[in-house]
């Protein structure tokens, strides 16, 4: 029976984080691992992909590509058009298909900023890393720079795609700190840069480091002899939801961190060939599993012609 014959009215589901990234048939990345992690914590998601594929490039075979703009230019109007967005919190970027997604992103974007209470807006901006350098359309990275990345609260590039987006060399901590803060422009007020200066880690540590436009924080845990594609878009997820359900900017990457060891260690553990997600904790951990969460988390001391 329609809404009009029952004479009801009814309600439009309402969304906390609408998430725009890849989908896979297969595998673990994207909004696949996006929006189991956003859930469990609670959270009402949409999910807009950007692109579908059967499983990850490493594979010997993969089909699929990118949704046809009309297509995800699209779904993004229709979102609004539900009215499903009135209470939306946030909005989280991940991997794109091509620029001309990135620009219909950043319209519609700006078109949400205008009608509703700003949402927080979170994007990883997936250009690459070391192992495999830049596995985008190169034509995203200017895209990036001029369009979206003005429009973000807070940005998890690696160490890779921050020097990509900055032009600037980044070797260690202090050149991290310089290229990040050049991001920090308009509306962005963070950004948390992984895979970072492997040079200049404690012993056998992964860094995070978290700039600010008064503050660095770097988060380090151990580093876990796995991986499986999709850490990043856990990472960012993990980030992302407890952000949004009001953890402080610092607490939310810590809890990142934590949930990406756990993510490592399962996955090592089952010998997976995609990244398996850790069994919900019971509100019981023991001795062990809290050691093995361990991070260490400190405030990086500035140099006087480092804090602006």
């Amino acid at each position: 029976m329609s809404e009009a014959a029952s004479g009801a009215a009814l309600y439009p589901l309402q969304l906390d984080v609408v998430s725009v990234q890849s989908q896979v048939v297969y595998g673990r990345v994207g909004n696949n691992i996006a929006v189991p992690t956003l859930e469990a914590l609670a959270l009402t998601v949409a999910a807009v992909p950007t692109v579908i594929f059967s499983n990850t490039p490493h594979y010997r075979t993969m089909h699929g590509g990118a949704l046809p703009i009309e297509w995800f230019a699209g779904y993004l109007q229709d979102l609004s058009a539900r009215g499903a967005l009135h209470a939306l919190r946030t909005i989280l970027v991940g991997y794109l298909g091509n620029p001309a997604q990135a620009q219909a992103l950043a319209r519609w974007i700006r078109s949400l900023l205008k009608q509703y209470a700003q949402p927080g807006i979170v994007i990883d901006p997936v250009i690459g890393d070391h192992d495999h350098g830049i596995y985008v359309d190169p034509g995203l990275i200017d895209v990036y720079r001029s369009a979206l990345l003005p429009l973000a609260d807070g940005i998890t590039p690696n160490g890779f795609e921050l020097a990509h987006l900055t032009g600037l060399a980044v070797n260690d901590v202090d050149s991290i700190i310089i290229a990040a803060r050049t991001l920090l422009t308009g509306r962005t007020q963070w950004v948390a840069v992984t895979s970072t200066a492997p040079d200049t880690r404690a012993g056998n540590e992964v860094q995070v480091v978290l700039v600010t436009r008064t503050q660095v924080e770097v988060i380090a845990h151990p580093f876990i002899q796995a991986a499986p594609k999709g850490i990043g878009d856990l990472f960012c997820a993990t980030l992302t939801g407890h952000w949004t359900r009001g953890a402080s900017l610092s607490q939310a990457t810590a809890q990142a961190c934590r949930q990406v060891m756990r993510a490592l260690r399962q996955t090592k553990r089952m010998q997976g060939a995609e990244l398996w997600l850790p069994p919900k904790a019971n509100g019981h951990r023991n001795d062990e599993e809290q050691r093995r969460e361990y991070i260490r988390q400190f405030t990086y001391p500035l140099e006087s012609g480092n804090t602006t």
